[in-house]
C-alpha cells in the first residue's frame, strides 16, 4: 500500500476537531491507518490487497478533508511526537470513550514514525488537541450490567483476578484469552462493538510500549482492566435473565451476531465490499489489524479467540 493512506489518515485526525467540532470524524482516519498496517503486517494475496486498499481509498475520498503530503514541512520528529504524547498523558486517568483517546494517539504516532516526515507544527497541534479534548469525557455510552457512572466509579482489585500484564506480549494473550472466554455474543455497540475495542485500546497500549512508552503503555492498563471487568459480567447472558441495558441505541431483545464465514486474511472477505456498510464506521479495518496484530505477537494462534471474532466481524 502507498504512503498517501497514511497520509490521509493523519490529515482526517488532525482536521477532525476543527473541522467537526467532535471527535469522531477521526474514526476514518484511524481506519485508513489500519487498513495500511493490516497489509504491511500479515500475509495477504495480491487480490486481497488491491481489494482492500481500493476500499481504503474509497473511505477516505468519502470524507472531507485536506490531504497533507509527507513532505509537506520536515520539523523535528521527536518534537511532533513529545507534542502528542503531552497531550496523552492528562488523559490517561480513567476510561475515556472506550479508550479512543489513546486509539487516536497511538495510531497517529505509528503512522508518522512510519512515514519519517509528516505534518506542520499546526497539523500536529490538530492531533494533540483532538487527544485533549478527551479529558474528563464519559467512559462510553452502552453499557450491559452498569450505568455509565457506574463504569465511571468502578474499581479494579485483586477479587477480579487479573493476571500481571508487564509487557505488550502478555497483553496480548491476555486479550485474546478474554476474546475466547464468549460463550455467545450479541449485536449491540454494548456487546459485540465493546469487545472489539477491547481488541482496538488494548492494541493501541501495544503500540505505545513498542514505540518505547512503557510507562504510558502500564498507566493504561488499569483503565482497559475496567472495560474488561464490564464485557466479563456479559460472556454467558441468560436471555430469560438478561442483564439491565443502559444504551441510546441498544434494545432488548438483542439479537445473536452472525458468524462471518470468511477471516480477513481470506481473499472472499474483501470481495464482498464495505462501502455500503460505511465501512462499519470504519471498523471494517480497525478491528482485523488489532486482532491479527495480538496474534502475530504469539507463538500460537488461539482458534477458540478467532472463532469469536467471526462474530464481531458478521
Amino acid at each position: 500500500m502507498d504512503y498517501s493512506i497514511l497520509e490521509s489518515g493523519l490529515s482526517i485526525i488532525s482536521q477532525c476537531k476543527e473541522r467537526t467540532g467532535d471527535i469522531w470524524e477521526a474514526h476514518f482516519g484511524a481506519a485508513a491507518i489500519a487498513s495500511y498496517f493490516f497489509v504491511k503486517e500479515n500475509v495477504l494475496s495480491a487480490k486481497a490487497v488491491a481489494r482492500i486498499t481500493e476500499d481504503s481509498h474509497a473511505m477516505l475520498r468519502s470524507r472531507t478533508y485536506m490531504h497533507i503530503p509527507r513532505n509537506a514541512e520536515e520539523t523535528d520528529a521527536q518534537a511532533k511526537e513529545q507534542a502528542i504524547l503531552t497531550a496523552l498523558e492528562p488523559t490517561m486517568d480513567g476510561l475515556h470513550w472506550v479508550g479512543h483517546n489513546v486509539i487516536y494517539a497511538a495510531l497517529s504516532l505509528w503512522a508518522i514514525k512510519e512515514l519519517g516526515h509528516w505534518g506542520r507544527k499546526d497539523d500536529i497541534e490538530g492531533i494533540s488537541k483532538l487527544i485533549e479534548s478527551f479529558h474528563k469525557t464519559i467512559p462510553g455510552r452502552s453499557w450491559l450490567g452498569y450505568s455509565v457512572s457506574e463504569v465511571k466509579k468502578l474499581e479494579v482489585s485483586e477479587c477480579d483476578c487479573f493476571p500481571e500484564i508487564r509487557n505488550a506480549e502478555q497483553l496480548s494473550d491476555f486479550i485474546l484469552n478474554e476474546l475466547s472466554s464468549f460463550r455467545a455474543i450479541y449485536k449491540a455497540e454494548a456487546h459485540h462493538d465493546l469487545i472489539g475495542h477491547m481488541l482496538t485500546f488494548s492494541q493501541a497500549l501495544n503500540i505505545l510500549h513498542d514505540l518505547g512508552h512503557t510507562e504510558l503503555f502500564l498507566k493504561g492498563i488499569p483503565s482497559l482492566l475496567k472495560l474488561i471487568k464490564v464485557l466479563r459480567t456479559s460472556r454467558d447472558i441468560d436471555p430469560k435473565h438478561p442483564p439491565k441495558l443502559l444504551s441510546p441505541v441498544d434494545r432488548w431483545p438483542l439479537q445473536l451476531a452472525n458468524r462471518s464465514e470468511w477471516l480477513p486474511v481470506e481473499d472472499e472477505y474483501w470481495l464482498r465490499g464495505f462501502q455500503h456498510l460505511d465501512w462499519d464506521f470504519g471498523h471494517t479495518f480497525k478491528f482485523p489489524y488489532s486482532l491479527y496484530n495480538h496474534m502475530n505477537r504469539l507463538p500460537r494462534p488461539n482458534s477458540k479467540a478467532v472463532e469469536n471474532f467471526r462474530y464481531i466481524i458478521g
